[in-house]
């Protein structure tokens, strides 16, 4: 008589989204490709950054979305990608 191992166990649950810790890099983490033979252009003197030292970032939970600030302030939760963009962009604009 001959039986096959059991099986290993199955989970439905979705697979996790890997976060990084508050504040994201502001760099990207893969640099943009230049044509083979070309030299990367220079990074610019000065950023054209938002002013007072402010960088936004958007961070999803599930299907959510929300806004956060390098100086503390945090959008409203539970919107979707687009309003969370836009709560970064209202909140950099203020005075």
């Amino acid at each position: 008589m001959h039986e096959d191992p059991p099986a290993p166990a199955r989970t439905t649950a979705a697979p996790r989204t890997v976060t990084r810790p508050f504040p994201a890099p502001a760099t990207p983490a893969v640099a943009p490709r230049t044509p083979a033979g070309a030299a990367p252009e220079p990074a610019p003197a000065s950023p054209d950054g938002p002013p007072g030292g402010h960088t936004t970032t958007t961070i999803e939970r599930g299907s959510f979305c929300l806004a956060r600030c390098s100086c503390g302030w945090a959008g409203p939760a539970r919107r979707s990608r687009d309003r969370a963009r836009t709560d970064a962009a209202d909140h950099l604009a203020a005075p």
